[in-house]
């Protein structure tokens, strides 16, 4: 799965992001809307990965933009309780341990969230 490594997609304004927090938004990806999860770190940088548990395949939130999370901070999925880090969305517990969330590159300008690799000239 790809998309062009430029696409400069708007998926949300950087405000709506709180830090440490986690937002579901779609992203077209391959020319098709995909799930993803956006997730603001505490030093203000944004990742995201593909809304899909590499153990099953099925979306990790409970319901649409609802995640749990783990004591440590950690997300899990709902359905079988894989635990993935969020600094680069490995699994560190639950069935898929030791795979990893397919990240999505995304970058900041302009107090928006967009898809794809920042540009050179920023």
């Amino acid at each position: 799965m790809s998309s062009s490594l430029n696409d400069g997609t708007v998926l949300a304004a950087l405000e709506a992001l709180p830090r440490d927090g986690l937002l579901a938004v779609e992203a077209p990806l391959d020319g098709a809307p995909e799930p993803l999860i956006l997730h603001r770190a505490a030093d203000g940088g944004v990742r995201a990965w593909l809304n899909v548990c590499p153990h099953a395949g099925r979306r990790l939130d409970y319901a649409p933009g609802m995640f749990l999370r783990s004591k440590a901070g950690e997300l899990v999925c709902a359905v079988h309780g894989a635990t993935f880090t969020l600094e680069d969305g490995r699994c560190v517990a639950g069935p898929c341990r030791g795979e990893s969330l397919r990240a999505v590159a995304v970058h900041c300008a302009d107090g928006q969230v967009r898809l794809g690799a920042a540009p050179m000239d920023q």
